[in-house]
């Protein structure tokens, strides 16, 4: 999330599409229902940020000492992201890695097919044998 330079706050905020080593869901596949709840979601964690003007980022985010009303809030922005990728909510994180890793190398093995790892030579010259 970025603020357009120059803006005023609320309404100049825009979501940037970052690389990423995770998998995005397809745009095809996100209604505009799980959309439109993205950005409520979103506003609803800019909103919770806002009440906290003298906190910074790393004060806000201190899992010790972030404010209950921004927990719940991401909370709700992570509920809403995961639709994105599947109708039923996980229901745990481990659950939630292993569908983003198996999502990930479906992506990516037809990149990988017929590509073998080379075997690496074993040196079984000591130290003083070695090449300079």
């Amino acid at each position: 999330m970025t603020e357009s330079p120059g803006g005023s706050g609320r309404g100049d905020v825009s979501v940037q599409k970052f690389n990423s080593t995770l998998p995005r869901p397809q745009e095809k596949n996100i209604s505009v229902y799980a959309r439109e709840k993205q950005r409520e979601t979103v506003e609803a964690v800019l909103d919770a940020r806002a009440k906290f003007p003298q906190a910074s980022l790393a004060d806000l985010y201190d899992p010790l000492t972030m404010p209950t009303e921004l927990t719940k809030a991401h909370a709700e922005l992570d509920k809403a992201v995961e639709k994105c990728y599947r109708s039923e909510a996980f229901t745990s994180d481990r659950q939630r890695v292993e569908f983003l890793f198996d999502l990930c190398e479906k992506l990516t093995s037809p990149l990988t097919a017929g590509t073998a790892p080379k075997a690496r030579k074993k040196n079984n010259a000591l130290p003083d044998q070695l090449p300079d």
